[in-house]
């Protein structure tokens, strides 16, 4: 479990194929040597399983349905990707509860400067859309953010400087795939709600 909250900026430092997927090796500072090997880290939202850990780096595998479903699939060398390590319990939870487990791939549509700040507006897949609300929470590429709007093809988010400063967003432009995952109350409320409308009784 994490918080949507960036600890830093990684690096791709490497990524060597494998039958299964690929093996991606991964550097940012005292987060990643502070890692073991069966330690999570979500990178750019995606949890995966620390294999192994060398020389202040750690290797991370994703399996083809992790590269099919997410945007790792397209990541190289050199790529900076927004790194967190697992929720401690009795940490404060500044963000809101992320799991890890990307939904599906979204693309920036528009950018609009607003001083330090910047609203961009994204395209969210449609089954996606209604776990969407206004003011509601959002991670996308592992970053918890507030949705300022809505509109037919997705959600628009302001971004505050500093998280432009200390995450992924700072780089964003147009047509970029970004990795979404939607908030996990409005996920369980919305089954909630159709089975009970699949039994009969009234939701």
């Amino acid at each position: 479990m994490f918080t949507g909250l960036v600890e830093i900026l990684g690096t791709v430092d490497g990524i060597e194929p494998r039958d299964a997927g690929r093996r991606l090796w991964i550097s940012g500072g005292a987060v990643v040597r502070d890692l073991s090997v069966g330690d999570s880290l979500a990178c750019d939202g995606c949890c995966l399983t620390v294999v192994e850990s060398k020389d202040g780096r750690v290797a991370l595998d994703a399996v083809h349905e992790t590269l099919q479903r997410t945007t790792l699939g397209a990541w190289r060398a050199g790529d900076r990707v927004n790194l967190e390590r697992a929720l401690v319990l009795g940490a404060r939870l500044g963000g809101h509860l992320v799991q890890g487990h990307v939904d599906g791939v979204g693309t920036v549509r528009r950018i609009e400067p607003e001083g330090e700040s910047r609203r961009v507006t994204f395209e969210v897949p449609e089954s996606l859309r209604r776990f969407v609300a206004e003011k509601g929470s959002l991670a996308v590429d592992g970053v918890s953010l507030t949705v300022a709007g809505l509109m037919d093809t997705g959600c628009t988010i302001a971004y505050i400087g500093h998280t432009l400063s200390v995450t992924s967003a700072g780089s964003y432009a147009v047509g970029r795939a970004v990795n979404l995952e939607v908030d996990l109350l409005a996920r369980y409320l919305a089954r909630l709600v159709e089975g009970s409308a699949v039994e009969g009784r009234p939701s």
